[in-house]
């Protein structure tokens, strides 16, 4: 599992059935900044998971990937390699928040 950071939305109109329906979203992945442990940074990639959860632009999320993201009940028969399984509320690395989606609201 990792977290990311929800950036944009993906649509696709021409798609294999079982994937109509599915919300798809862009994520770049996020770690902590070994210069400033008081932070998360982007890694620099991107990529497209399904969203169930309703998470939106500016989320920060839980993503699992490969067979374990076909292990939710919503995803069990989708050919998904990557799937939010969560939406990240607080973040905190040894004393401090590094970050809190109620401060980022709005």
């Amino acid at each position: 599992m990792f977290i990311a950071k929800v950036t944009g939305s993906l649509v696709a109109t021409q798609k294999v059935d079982s994937m109509v329906g599915n919300k798809l979203l862009l994520v770049e992945p996020y770690r902590v900044d070994v210069d400033d442990r008081s932070r998360l940074k982007s890694t620099g990639r991107t990529f497209v998971v399904v969203d169930s959860l309703g998470s939106g632009v500016g989320d920060y999320v839980l993503i699992t990937q490969g067979s374990s993201a076909r292990l939710t009940p919503e995803t069990k028969q989708l050919p998904v390699d990557a799937v939010i399984i969560g939406i990240v509320d607080t973040v905190h690395l040894e004393q401090s928040c590094v970050y809190s989606r109620e401060k980022n609201v709005g």
